[in-house]
């Protein structure tokens, strides 16, 4: 406290302190109010980057979901599209299939008449032609269902022996024709699988083996590893180079040394695809000038497991004299059967068109066997013309059906009616083995 009697000198003095106190004070307020306000110019600079970049990114978002809007018209439109291939293909399948079936039953009765050497070249050169027609649609046909989405396999225990038998019959006459030996390990391995897609698969590596070896042979068996059997292709042909061995997988895809073999290439991506939707492992093994093995991993199924194994040499013989009620819409698959039936396999043939036609054709006699086509005319068909027939005389009488349709649920009703499912087009050998098996 300033006291009267201080110097001036002293009060000056205390004076000169007290205002440095104070504008001290004052810069530290300044200072104070200076960052303050850096502070609120720097928060509105952000705000405003803040909602430049807000309106970016709502901008992106949009953009965003509009194209994955476009993306989800597209998918479906392709989707739908792809729905549509497979509907067509499966509906057009029938009625492209049906002719090439009665050509094939008619070229096989010629076959069985007397011709010179001149009409044998022909209807042999025919009968090429047909194979390579239909080996062809097949492949389109099963590429399509490969493809599909919904495809259904009907899996149960498939006994290797009898596939073995029927692929021996098959390719037999191919092989010999090349001058190459085919031979088929015997087995009474039983594996897991569709049986249908199994023998496709089977088939193209058989196929391929053959088309490829041009001396030699080709051997196929099995090999069991642990819960797995190795289908097992060997072929002694030129082998596969090792930068081809992917390729070759892929559709229209043929070695540069065999340009002359005919086929379109899709064989093995057949085997490729059915294997992958299956779950079975492929493998391959090459050596150049040494031969090629393709190895196909399916699942072994335990001894004593239903495997719905057949006899393995059915006598033609038997089929003699016994009564085939066949009911087919189609007038020249009617009489291609009838031809088959009487003049190849020796059976009394009764064609006719359709369920009622059939029932009033029987009588109260039942056939030995009937032979139906699944798709009839309008509502009918041929699950209901067997049923239909099979109730009337109170018997399971053994029957056959004949489809185009590549149908799971086709090939699930048939395997709970007991009924055999055969594919067209109609190979007449097949047809009699069939028939050979059921009435033997």
């Amino acid at each position: 406290m300033q006291r009267d009697d201080d110097p001036p000198a002293r009060r000056i003095d205390k004076l000169r302190r007290i205002n440095q106190v104070l504008i001290d004070r004052i810069d530290r307020l300044e200072e104070s109010r200076g960052s303050a306000w850096s502070m609120f110019q720097a928060a509105v600079a952000l705000e405003q980057e803040v909602l430049t970049r807000t309106r970016q990114l709502e901008k992106a978002m949009a953009d965003l979901s509009q194209r994955n809007r476009e993306l989800a018209v597209a998918r479906a439109a392709a989707e739908e599209a792809n729905r549509s291939k497979t509907r067509f293909l499966r509906a057009a399948s029938h009625d492209l299939l049906q002719p090439l079936s009665a050509a094939r039953l008619f070229l096989a009765a010629l076959t069985d008449t007397p011709m010179d050497e001149q009409q044998r070249e022909l209807t042999d050169r025919l009968s090429g032609a047909f194979e390579s027609v239909e080996q062809l649609m097949h492949a389109v046909l099963d590429i399509s269902r490969l493809d599909s989405q919904r495809i259904e396999f009907h899996r149960q225990p498939v006994p290797l022996g009898e596939l073995f038998r029927r692929l021996a019959a098959e390719y037999a006459p191919l092989a010999e024709e090349k001058g190459l030996r085919l031979s088929f390990v015997p087995t009474d391995a039983v594996v897991e699988s569709d049986p249908v897609f199994l023998r496709r698969i089977a088939q193209n590596l058989v196929s391929n083996a053959i088309k490829y070896t041009h001396r030699g042979g080709v051997v196929v068996g099995v090999r069991p590893q642990g819960a797995t059997c190795w289908l097992c292709v060997y072929d002694s042909g030129q082998g596969i180079p090792a930068v081809d061995r992917n390729r070759v997988f892929d559709e229209f895809q043929r070695l540069a040394h065999d340009r002359g073999t005919p086929g379109m290439g899709l064989g093995l991506s057949i085997v490729r695809r059915a294997c992958a939707k299956l779950g079975h492992p492929i493998s391959l093994q090459s050596e150049a000038m040494r031969g090629t093995v393709f190895r196909i991993g399916l699942p072994r199924v335990a001894a004593g497991a239903d495997a719905r194994a057949a006899p393995a040499d059915p006598a033609l013989s038997a089929l003699r004299g016994r009564v085939a009620l066949v009911i087919e819409n189609d007038p020249g698959m009617r009489r291609g059967y009838e031809m088959i039936l009487r003049d190849r396999l020796g059976m009394v043939a009764r064609v006719t068109g359709g369920t009622a036609e059939a029932a009033a054709t029987m009588g109260d006699e039942p056939p030995d066997v009937i032979i139906a086509d699944f798709h009839l005319e309008q509502d009918d068909n041929g699950i209901l013309a067997i049923q239909t027939l099979r109730a009337r005389t109170g018997q399971m009488v053994p029957a056959v059906m004949i489809t185009a349709h590549r149908d799971p649920e086709l090939a699930r009703n048939c395997a709970a009616m007991g009924t055999v499912l055969i594919e067209k087009p109609v190979r007449p050998p097949e047809l009699g083995e069939m028939l050979a098996r059921l009435l033997a």
